[in-house]
């Protein structure tokens, strides 16, 4: 057995009960898994600030000096300790309210201490709330970069916090060798890129001398993690367009002529001309599409998938579309419908709520053939639903479905697999793209149709509240429409935020019947009354819909023109992107209003900001992506998703580009990895894949 497979209570110092606690608090079960807990942080314990230079900006110091006077308050479990600690500059208040009872013995007043935690002004002094301390006169190591690991309570006060920690990875390297590390990189990379040894990386990533050191192993492991990544999709891509077939759309014909003549009442722009282009060429090569496309709302995504759809016709091929909600799905073919009328083609529609005789009708007619283009919801993932000769499957907002449930789509076509499209209006940014639809190819429509005006939107703090009524009421009186959406339904005790209901019932003494009209629209009520509200809504019969976050997606009225978004700090940049979204649609000017309390984060108050200031989705996607990160922006992948330990897809577009452009070089060279020197990257994909679907098939 490898010394790294070793259980983890076998490491000297831990035993059963610790090892019990690294198993269900941090999931380290091996030796392995403890070295890959990387730091979370370093502590540079070369820097000893003097109590004269510290500054209340948040930023941990370090202080050695001498501990004066302790005392200890309160009850057995309430204790709280206060001390004072200083050097010959000045001192300052310390403060521990957890962990007092075993603290007591440790603090000597008059001892000699090396301190470090964040300073905070308060009450005309410095204080330091819950210091990590150290006895001067114990501290054995040489002053350097001393690494920091995440913790729990339960950790520290067994012992395992980030001393603790320190001194199991100091036992572990005791007899760690590179043996125990063999290199997962070919030879050739590590000369070309210059990179450290496996066994280096990972001792200086736990044990730097120097930051020169921690820089060289922080770029060997950050290069590792995106190569492997990289490396898994791009092979799985390959071998795909290798592999994998698709229906042959060899001719544009009349279907397609006769839209784009007489249908089409617009000029496409030059952006959607161009996606058509790489779409035609994907379906007429033979190979299996699988493209995403992307655009922010508005851009016209749809009408370039209707006239892929019609290329599938033309070459006597069924279409189909399907969409997240009932909604989306029946805005969708009501759109479409409209759109080809007079072409003869039939469009169907399937979702959850067409029952019975009309049911089996649907059906009956997509096998035989005699509908074209099938628009539904996950209705059309199911068994029953088979077609004549399925030759594209275009998903629109696909982030809302999972990759097991679009194969089912893929096997819709037992002769050839249907090409795939997947659209989502929510901008993804350059990294997270790589990363997670790397195996795709990507369309982006980066242009909005002429004559659509930008959305003007402003920030209202709530004592703007009267003014922002009587614009609305002067929109009304020009014949718009306006949304007001909150983020909650009902009141919440913990949350002070603007609710639904009672929003509609204050709006109710703003905006009185019979003058006024008001839809009410939240994810709890049933999906008939959800219609009928949003129907009344789409025909004008209500000038306000009062609505919770489920008008996100889908829903297109080009008459409302002003969004108010209640507590629009509490939102996601994506959110509040979509939102906005839903304006604009026409040819009149539209606003976005964003309300909030004067009480702002460093964060909202950018989002806000951000909203401001600019209405492209790409670089509202790009600050979303450094103020979140990668696990929380919408858009990404919901199956599959990428877990580093190092790389910060905010920061590290640089290097994932340079991987990228070197797993194709190895790739174009060597498809297969069947050449002596890249059989290291072979042996880890056949690993990797061993067990797994292959997903990446179908996106």
């Amino acid at each position: 057995m490898n010394y790294l497979d070793s259980p983890i209570e076998y490491l000297k110092g831990i035993g059963p009960a610790k090892a019990e606690l690294l198993k269900t608090e941090l999931n380290i079960f091996t030796f392995y898994d403890l070295l890959q807990a990387f730091p979370f942080r370093y502590i540079d314990r070369s820097i000893i600030t003097l109590v004269k230079n510290i500054r209340d900006d948040g930023v941990p110091v370090q202080l050695k000096g001498k501990l004066g006077k302790v005392v200890v308050s309160g009850a057995k479990y309430q204790k709280r300790i206060n001390a004072s600690f200083g050097d010959h500059t000045g001192t300052i208040g310390l403060v521990w309210f957890q962990g007092a009872s075993w603290l007591e013995s440790y603090l000597i007043p008059g001892e000699e201490y090396l301190i470090y935690g964040k300073i905070v002004f308060s009450g005309n002094k410095f204080s330091m709330a819950h210091p990590e301390m150290e006895l001067a006169s114990e501290i054995k190591r040489n002053p350097g970069l001393e690494p920091v690991y995440s913790s729990t309570e339960k950790l520290n006060n067994k012992g395992l916090d980030a001393k603790g920690r320190r001194k199991g990875i100091a036992v572990l390297f005791e007899k760690l060798s590179e043996r125990d590390l063999p290199e997962t990189l070919p030879a050739y990379l590590l000369k070309m890129k210059k990179l450290c040894t496996r066994y280096e990386s990972m001792k200086w990533i736990h044990l730097p001398s120097s930051q020169h050191e921690l820089d060289i192993a922080s770029t060997r492991i950050k290069f590792e993690e995106l190569f492997f990544q990289q490396l898994k999709m791009l092979s799985s891509k390959t071998m795909r367009k290798k592999l994998v077939h698709g229906p042959i759309f060899k001719a544009v014909g009349d279907f397609f002529n006769q839209f784009y003549h007489k249908n089409l009442k617009f000029e496409l722009t030059e952006a959607q001309k161009k996606v058509i282009k790489e779409i035609r060429a994907d379906t007429a090569s033979g190979i299996q599409m699988n493209r995403l496309l992307q655009g922010d709302v508005g851009a016209g995504k749809t009408i370039v998938a209707l006239m892929v759809m019609l290329i599938a016709i033309d070459n006597d091929y069924q279409a189909c579309l399907m969409a997240p909600t009932e909604i989306l799905a029946q805005q969708h073919f009501a759109s479409i419908s409209k759109m080809l009328k007079g072409i003869g083609l039939q469009v169907g529609l399937l979702t959850g709520s067409v029952k019975g005789k009309k049911r089996k009708a649907v059906l009956a007619s997509v096998e035989k053939g005699e509908i074209n283009i099938m628009v539904g919801t996950h209705a059309l993932l199911e068994d029953p639903v088979q077609f004549k000769n399925l030759g594209i499957a275009v998903i629109d907002e696909q982030h809302r479905f999972g990759v097991a449930q679009r194969a089912n789509l893929w096997q819709k076509n037992e002769e050839v697999s249907p090409h795939i499209l997947v659209m989502t209006a929510t901008p993804i940014p350059r990294t997270l793209s790589m990363v997670y639809y790397g195996d795709l190819d990507i369309s982006i429509i980066d242009q909005l149709p002429p004559g659509r005006k930008p959305v003007k939107t402003m920030h209202f703090y709530e004592p703007s509240r009267p003014q922002l009524n009587q614009f609305i009421k002067s929109q009304i009186e020009e014949g718009r429409q306006i949304y007001i959406v909150y983020p909650l339904i009902e009141e919440s005790e913990k949350l002070d935020l603007k609710d639904l209901n009672n929003g509609y019932e204050i709006l109710l003494q703003h905006f009185p019947r019979p003058k006024y009209q008001m839809s009410l629209l939240h994810g709890r009520m049933r999906s008939l009354d959800k219609d009928e509200e949003m129907k009344r809504f789409t025909h004008g019969k209500t000038q306000i819909l009062v609505s919770t976050t489920v008008i996100e997606v889908g829903v297109d009225v080009p008459n409302a023109s002003v969004m108010v978004i209640e507590n629009a700090e509490r939102f996601g940049l994506s959110q509040l992107h979509q939102l906005r979204g839903r304006v604009g649609r026409g040819a009149d000017q539209s606003y976005c209003i964003l309300m909030s309390s004067y009480k702002l984060s460093e964060q909202g108050r950018i989002r806000l900001k951000t909203m401001c200031e600019t209405t492209d989705g790409f670089k509202i996607a790009e600050v979303d992506l450094e103020l979140r990160g990668p696990g929380d922006i919408e858009g990404t992948r919901q199956s599959g998703s990428v877990d580093f330990k190092l790389v910060n897809l905010a920061n590290d577009l640089p290097l994932l580009e340079q991987v990228k452009s070197i797993v194709e070089k190895i790739l174009n060279r060597d498809p297969e990895l069947i050449h002596p020197a890249n059989l290291l990257l072979r042996k880890y994909l056949m690993k990797d894949s061993k067990d797994k679907l292959a997903w990446s098939n179908i996106s």
